[in-house]
């Protein structure tokens, strides 16, 4: 490490760069090469030393023990019109192991001159290699998950993105996608984790850690998070995350030749798992029909306003999508969009003006043909999130696609009543009757509020189960497909 420390100082430890030691008996001439999947030399920003940080915020550290120099990658962005790049966020940084391998001396021809030594320091990618060989042997790299992730994480922009897509949805709709904190692995499953209302993607950072942290998981699938802007209704956010994942799929795998894309699991907690579930029913008319009994064709819009209407409320599910996990969502909404709280919502939250303008044209073109014209000028999630919405009971009734498997976990501060039993309660939050769902493969209930009950160990360990399940059911899939 003292070496690498020289080494950066210098410049040279970057990938594709050489450089000579110089000793009293001896050279060696050491090559940086990367070892990484899909890395490029170009890809390193900087690099950083783990041992020069202490992580704090995340509960578990994941680290092993064994040869080389865990270090902290900063990348660089690749070329700005390469589309890919809209995947991966500013200053993203990941881990990587440092291991020097000695390679056989070189003999100079020339008499009394010193032999050649070479070496190579190979940059591993401890995500997909935890060890490596040397002459007869395998031996383990030592690698630190955790740190490389905490300074990513260690950034104040990062803390202003739930605040921003819950009271400037006009603002934060540029900077709504999926985002990856790894490079894209063609072969493994994605996990695709949906924040809930006035969140963002680093509500997911301890749950990601610890499922990163076992061998298992990481080895079979990758970890996606979607951001959106929280403080519109769950239905437009749904219909732009149908439009984003149909966008990467044909930025990642055009031909649709990539198996495993074709094996998603989403996790959404509390409004994200609303989110979620809308990606994998089936629309027919029945979301239509509580604004309206007549045909859709016959609403009088402007073009743009029409597609987004027809987005929101006509849709198929994605056949990619292979479970949805919802975790404390409220499927029959909360007390907490109460009508106070959303009349402050309605006097906080900034969403596009041009939007709501051309919809309330539309309500005033159309009022003869409207049945429930409210829904149209929804104007908040905690509009679309209060008991009465409309939405709610259709979306629990909509037929769902018949390759998709539900799990649901609910969380419920546990207390007693005065006959000392249980109390079904709620998470502070979402009560348990809104929370619940009976047609699911599993339904887990743990001691937990709203906002920690995805962090809980007992939900960890559930979501590990049901991904290891996954795999192992899509294995058994293929293997089939392949006997056939």
């Amino acid at each position: 490490e003292s070496t690498l420390r020289i080494v950066r100082k210098q410049g040279m430890l970057m990938p594709g760069k050489t450089y000579t030691i110089e000793t009293a008996s001896q050279a060696w001439h050491v090559t940086v090469v990367a070892r990484g999947a899909d890395w490029l030399a170009s890809d390193f920003e900087r690099f950083e030393f783990v041992s020069d940080y202490e992580v704090q915020g995340l509960k578990n550290q994941y680290r092993s023990y064994g040869l080389g120099v865990p270090l902290i990658a900063v990348r660089r962005p690749r070329h700005p019109h390469d589309p890919r790049e809209r995947f991966y966020p500013p200053n993203l940084s990941f881990p990587v192991t440092a291991f020097v391998r000695l390679l056989p001396p070189e003999h100079n021809a020339t008499p009394g001159t010193r032999p050649q030594h070479r070496a190579l320091l190979e940059l591993y990618d401890p995500l997909t290699t935890s060890e490596t060989a040397v002459g007869q042997r395998i031996v383990p790299l030592e690698t630190d998950l955790s740190t490389p992730l905490a300074y990513f994480l260690n950034n104040p922009q990062l803390d202003q993105l739930a605040t921003a897509g819950l009271l400037r949805v006009d603002k934060s709709q540029n900077l709504r996608g999926l985002y990856m904190v790894q490079p894209y692995e063609p072969g493994k499953i994605p996990v695709i984790m949906v924040h809930g209302l006035w969140s963002s993607p680093l509500t997911w950072m301890e749950m990601f850690n610890d499922l990163r942290g076992d061998p298992i998981i990481r080895r079979r699938f990758q970890f996606w998070f979607y951001l959106y802007p929280t403080g519109q209704p769950f239905w437009e956010s749904a219909a732009q995350f149908r439009q984003d994942l149909a966008q990467a799929r044909e930025i990642l795998d055009p031909q649709h030749l990539e198996r495993r894309l074709d094996q998603i699991i989403l996790v959404g907690h509390s409004m994200g798992g609303l989110v979620s579930k809308l990606q994998t029913v089936e629309s027919g008319n029945a979301f239509w029909q509580i604004v309206s009994d007549q045909p859709f064709a016959a609403i009088k819009a402007p073009p743009e306003i029409k597609r987004q209407l027809e987005q929101e409320f006509f849709f198929q599910p994605n056949p990619s999508i292979r479970r949805v996990i919802t975790i404390g969502t409220p499927h029959r909404g909360s007390p907490f969009a109460s009508e106070t709280a959303r009349y402050l919502a309605r006097k906080l939250i900034t969403l596009p003006e041009l939007t709501l303008t051309a919809r309330q044209q539309v309500v005033r073109d159309n009022r003869d043909l409207l049945r429930n014209p409210d829904l149209l000028e929804t104007s908040t999630s905690l509009d679309s999130l209060s008991p009465a919405s409309p939405m709610l009971p259709v979306l629990l009734a909509a037929p769902k696609a018949p390759w998709v498997r539900y799990h649901n976990i609910v969380g419920v501060i546990q207390s007693t009543n005065w006959l000392g039993k249980l109390a079904a309660g709620s998470d502070g939050v979402v009560a348990y009757e809104s929370a619940h769902l009976d047609d699911v493969s599993s339904e887990l209930v743990v001691n937990a509020d709203h906002s920690h009950v995805h962090r809980h160990p007992l939900s960890v360990l559930e979501v590990r189960r049901i991904l290891l399940e996954h795999a192992a059911e899509m294995d058994a899939e293929l293997a089939a497909r392949s006997a056939n």
